[in-house]
């Protein structure tokens, strides 16, 4: 993970702290293109960058995050977000976290981030935590149009296949 990543989630897990409204007003951000609600401005705008275009691929990820975090905000260092939904998969036992896994995968730019706020969801239900800061450079790679995301797409599916396959601890511990 970047330095930029772990400053911006450490930035994230202080206004889930100190400020709730800064969190609600992140978590409506997703009902927003990445980068469009003015309400988001003052908590992600100072880790875009003086330089960098309203339409770059890391200020639209710092958005998605930032919107993502504030839904669900367990952050988990060194679990993957695609670990997570293994690791969801495996507890559940449901085709159906598979299935949208895959359409997961095959999201493209103008959609993934529609597709990881309804797998957020998912895994807030059962309360599992995934390293923002890792997903926030992942992220920024497949929003990235010069960039080809295949090799993160198969590095999602090893991650999430890895987990699925692992033994549930309530069966383990039987």
């Amino acid at each position: 993970m970047s330095e930029h990543a772990e400053a911006f989630i450490a930035h994230l897990n202080a206004l889930k702290v100190r400020d709730r409204g800064a969190l609600a007003a992140l978590r409506h951000s997703l009902a927003f293109e990445p980068g469009s609600y003015p309400r988001a401005f003052p908590y992600v705008e100072r880790f875009a960058g003086a330089a960098v275009h309203e339409r770059d691929a890391r200020r639209l990820a710092l958005y998605a995050v930032a919107g993502l975090f504030a839904r669900h905000a367990s952050h988990r260092p060194g679990k993957s977000f695609a670990a997570a939904l293994g690791e969801l998969m495996s507890r559940r036992q449901s085709p159906s976290i598979e299935n949208r896994f895959v359409a997961l995968l095959g999201a493209d730019a103008e959609n993934i981030v529609d597709y990881l706020r309804q797998a957020i969801s998912l895994l807030a239900a059962d309360d599992i935590g995934c390293d923002y800061a890792r997903l926030l450079d992942d992220l920024s790679r497949w929003l990235n149009p010069s960039a080809d995301p295949s090799l993160l797409r198969q590095r999602w599916a090893r991650d999430f296949y890895r987990a699925a396959q692992a033994i549930p601890e309530s069966i383990d511990n039987e």
